[in-house]
Formats: structure tokens, sequence, C-alpha cells
């Protein structure tokens, strides 16, 4: 499908809801979905914005700073889903549980602004990862526009880009309970360490990156074509993670990938 038709059949889409709350992140999927939805229904699209340690506050300050910029209607929600026992045991259904509690707390706020309609930014290429959260959205009636569409992240990009969006190209984002091994235990203090250790990175210039936390090993996920800086700032990269916790740095060969904690599975 061209990338005109594509925006298009999404926009037919959106046309047929009547009043929208959309789970909002500030990534490029939710974003996209935000702002064209807005452009159709106008006052009758609604955000929220789930703010839990899982997130960083990187990510919801610029969350924030984009539904400002364009205007979305957005409000924060704290999310407690720390709190909850099974959760932190991090089990496999460990995102099956998250979406389950956040759908649920969507539905609560749509219920008060008297919304039908909820919808989120997951999109055809997730399909290709672990993704047990979507079978939860999809047990709490959750739509998904560019899935039900077959819209990739490609297109996503593509779309936001056309529509000269400036945030077309952003890096993918996810929460940090992702950085744990399946089986470790979720602690606000390992959630720290490496949001943390993330932001020094980011605020060395390294782009797309992930910190995985094994034990008290650091095992930084970076683009291949990073590598040779971090090699040339290695001693400095090392004393910046040991004062966040970690006793040992390691560069994971492989390179950055989304989900790579599933790999065991």
């Amino acid at each position: 499908m061209e990338t005109e038709n594509t925006q298009d059949a999404l926009i037919k889409e959106l046309q047929g809801l009547e009043r929208l709350l959309i789970s909002y992140s500030g990534g490029i999927d939710s974003t996209l979905l935000a702002l064209l939805a807005q452009k159709e229904l106008r006052d009758k699209v609604k955000c929220i914005l789930f703010d839990a340690p899982l997130v960083p506050r990187r990510a919801v300050n610029d969350a924030v700073e984009i539904a400002r910029k364009f205007g979305l209607s957005c409000d924060i929600l704290p999310f407690p889903i720390i709190e909850n026992e099974e959760f932190r045991k991090n089990s496999p259904n460990r995102c099956y549980i998250c979406k389950k509690q956040s759908s649920r707390m969507l539905w609560a706020q749509a219920e008060k602004l008297g919304i039908s309609n909820i919808a989120d930014g997951i999109n055809a290429s997730d399909l290709n990862e672990y993704r047990p959260g979507l079978q939860a959205s999809n047990e709490e009636k959750i739509l998904h526009p560019f899935l039900s569409l077959g819209i990739e992240k490609k297109q996503i990009r593509q779309i936001a880009q056309d529509c000269g969006f400036d945030f077309w190209n952003k890096p993918s984002a996810s929460c940090l309970a992702s950085r744990i091994p399946y089986g470790e235990k979720i602690t606000l203090e390992k959630l720290q360490m490496i949001e943390n250790a993330e932001n020094l990175l980011h605020d060395l210039g390294f782009l797309n990156l992930r910190v995985r936390l094994h034990g008290n090993i650091a095992r930084i996920e970076l683009i291949s074509g990073e590598f040779e800086k971090a090699v040339t700032i290695r001693e400095r990269i090392g004393e910046l993670l040991k004062d966040c916790g970690f006793s040992y740095i390691t560069l994971d060969l492989k390179g950055y990938r989304s989900g790579s904690m599933d790999e065991v599975l």
C-alpha cells in the first residue's frame, strides 16, 4: 500500500470514531495517531500519558513537551504497576499483567469522560516480537488502528515525515523493566540504575541504546555505527556506569536489538 493510500485509509478509520481516548507515550506511533485523530475529530480526542518508574523521566518530559507543542489534550496519570507483586516477579507474562492493569485504568478514565473508544499505537511490526501485552489489550477491547490496517513501523515513519512532523525519525523507546532478565525481581533500585546509566550514555551522544542489567553487570547494546566511539571513550563510560552502581560494564557485540531479553524464550 502506497504511503498516501495508507494515510487515507487510516484517516477513514479514525473518522468512524465519534470520540476517542488514546494511550499516549510520546513515541512516534501514539503521537502520529493522536495528531491524525485530532485533525479529524478535533476536541473529541483525549490522550492519557501514564507516569511510572518504568518510564524514564526523560521520556515523560519529552512526551509532555510534544503534547504541548502540538496542542494535544493530554492528562498524566500515575501508574502504580510497580506495586503489583505479580508484576515485580518479572515472569515472561509481565507485559500481560502491565497491559491488563493499564487498559482497565484507561477504561475507567474513558467512562468518566463519556468516551466509548480507546486506541493505542500498536502496529504490524510489533507482531514480529514477543508481545503478551497485545493479548491483554485485545481482551480489554483496545483498538489498534495501525495494526488493523496492516501498517508497519516504516510506514508510520514515512507518514510522519510526509506530514512534516519532526519526530518522524525518533528512536524507539521501551519500558525499563525490559532491561531486566525474566525471573529477576523488578525493584525501584534496579530501574533507577538502568535509567541513570542510559541517561549518561545519551548525554555522551549515543542514540539508540539499551543498558541491560544482569546482577551487577551492565550489558550495553549500541547501534553498530557507535561501537568505535564507545571503545574510544570506554574508560569514561566505565567510570560513569560504576557510579550508577554497576561493578562490571560490557559491550554487547551483537549490538542494539529490540527485545533482546526475549531471546531466551
